[in-house]
């Protein structure tokens, strides 16, 4: 008869395999970070008294403790086999999602060369119940960067319908935006308030535009309702006209409700004097496109406004796609000044980025008297 190959185990040996056998699998899994799915029963409190005394040392409990017999050598190592196995599938488990987590990390493609880093707003944080201002931004938003529109060539305005389904307004709008502001009704508008504040901002090249993202705090009321100021930016030349007339520039202020509805104010520009706010956002243009860069000091917009603050008002469009109808327009009539110096920083960047005219189609334009 064969018998079964044993190891061959001194006492001391089987005494410490016994109590490895013993240990709970919870501080076996331990380096492992593994936790088992049910805490493992008590052992049973016979095995527990199970250490045989060892030649040498120190002699066992007293006999009173009625310690039962060792187990064989090879039923120990069965055992013993069993509880390395349990334990090693159970840290196998634990390693498995982390495992996952670097695989999915290796197989993630590197950015392509060239393409834009995420922009990141510094400086602005936005108060409890309020979205960040991107979020809210409608003029120039990003989703409108990724089609590749422009203001000439094969991306130019008379293309921009083309280049995606949802840019379709730009040609089939009845309500768009610029137009030659002409023969508005006068009449007794009520004035514009202005809530504008000093406010913290970032500028941003979104690759149209030169962007000022600003701050929480600035606001207008007008109409019955009061509009957020969300961001402004520019336009050279200007996009709207006064009776034919095109200015050097505008600034578009734009401004959202808590329903989302739209006002834009437009600041007409003309070469004159240095601008003070105007500098203050060239001071921070950021060095690449698509990047936004925190403005040092803080801005008031109340600088940009002229002390004549009658204005011109019709409803419209975005001047940029999607072109999306429904926005609020308040053009300011006395256009503000530029020095021949800061027009030429904005020329250098954008020497032209203005939407054509646009057909008024009957639209009624009223003006301040």
């Amino acid at each position: 008869m064969t018998r079964r190959p044993i190891l061959n185990l001194k006492p001391l040996h089987c005494a410490a395999l016994v109590s490895t056998l013993l240990v709970s699998p919870w501080a076996m899994a331990a380096d492992g970070h593994a936790a088992p799915a049910a805490k493992p029963a008590a052992a049973k409190p016979a095995a527990a008294a199970v250490e045989p005394a060892a030649a040498g040392h120190a002699a066992a409990a007293p006999a009173a403790a009625a310690a039962p017999a060792a187990l064989p050598s090879d039923e120990l190592q069965r055992r013993l086999q069993e509880r390395i196995a349990t334990v090693r599938a159970a840290q196998a488990q634990a390693h498995a999602p982390r495992a996952a987590t670097h695989a999915r990390r290796a197989a993630s493609p590197a950015p392509e060369h060239g393409a834009a880093a995420p922009t990141v707003r510094m400086g602005i944080v936005a108060p409890a119940g309020h979205a960040p201002a991107e979020a809210a931004a409608p003029a120039h938003a990003p989703a409108a960067h990724a089609a590749h529109w422009s203001y000439a060539g094969e991306g130019g305005p008379a293309e921009w319908a083309k280049l995606r389904p949802d840019f379709s307004t730009c040609a089939s709008g009845t309500r768009q935006s610029p137009i030659d502001i002409r023969g508005g009704l006068k009449v007794e508008l009520e004035p514009i308030k202005f809530n504008y504040r000093p406010t913290g901002f970032n500028v941003l090249d979104n690759g149209h535009t030169v962007q000022a993202n600003l701050g929480y705090g600035n606001n207008i009321e007008v109409a019955g309702r009061r509009y957020d100021l969300v961001q402004f930016h520019f336009h050279r030349p200007s996009e709207e006209r006064i009776n034919g007339r095109q200015y050097d520039m505008v600034a578009h202020l734009v401004h959202k409700d808590p329903e989302g509805r739209l006002a834009v104010v437009a600041v007409l520009m003309d070469q004159g004097k240095q601008h003070p706010m105007v500098q203050l956002v060239w001071n921070s243009l950021p060095l690449e496109k698509n990047e936004e860069l925190q403005s040092p000091a803080p801005i008031d917009m109340n600088l940009l406004l002229p002390e004549d603050r009658r204005y011109y008002t019709y409803m419209g469009s975005l001047t940029t796609p999607p072109c999306s109808e429904g926005v609020l327009w308040l053009v300011l009539k006395q256009p503000a000044q530029m020095s021949p110096d800061q027009l030429a920083v904005f020329a250098r960047l954008y020497p032209m980025n203005a939407r054509p005219i646009q057909q008024a189609s009957g639209r009624l334009v009223k003006e301040s008297n």
